[in-house]
């Protein structure tokens, strides 16, 4: 039975392709990222002022969270930490075919799961209308997600220290 792997389905639901992963390169594009689940909550808080109408900032929040990666130019240089999180990101959702080291693996897992546990208190603040649920909820959620591009950094790094390893995408 083939294990889910929520990496390659996110990947897959965002409709990630080369073209896209290039663009998201940009560092305008990986820092403007962090701006979608905030987006996202306010537009889920919005409900308390214009009731249903709050569909349409949710909207517009949903296709700035997938117009992100598409819309800046691909990086001059994959110098910037950013590039470089995007490259590392993509050699580890590669890792099936490419060995990652577990001490990485590990990592990414505890970070996933740390910004699940976010992501439940968020959604539990937006239910509720709490707001300092929902912001702790949001830093509990981004922290992590932070971080985690951190480690792609350094798996990138650790791929081009390899000698016999390339980290052609």
């Amino acid at each position: 039975m083939k294990r889910l792997d929520i990496f390659k389905a996110a990947e897959r639901l965002m409709g990630m392709h080369d073209e896209a992963w290039a663009r998201h390169a940009n560092p305008w594009s990986v820092f403007t990222r962090f701006t979608c689940l905030p987006l996202i909550v306010l537009a889920i808080w919005s409900r308390v002022w214009i009731g249903w109408w709050a569909l349409m900032p949710l909207a517009l929040a949903l296709l700035w969270t997938w117009a992100n990666p598409r819309l800046f130019a691909a990086p001059k240089t994959m110098e910037s930490w950013a590039a470089k999180g995007v490259l590392g990101e993509r050699l580890f959702l590669n890792r099936h075919k490419v060995p990652v080291a577990a001490h990485h693996l590990r990592m990414a897992y505890i970070l996933t799961g740390l910004s699940g546990v976010g992501m439940i208190v968020l959604v539990y603040g937006l239910v509720i209308l709490d707001p300092w649920a929902t912001i702790c909820g949001l830093v509990l959620s981004i922290g992590p997600k932070v971080w985690f591009v951190d480690r792609m950094v350094w798996i990138l790094q650790d791929a081009n220290a390899a000698p016999s390893r390339s980290t052609r995408l």
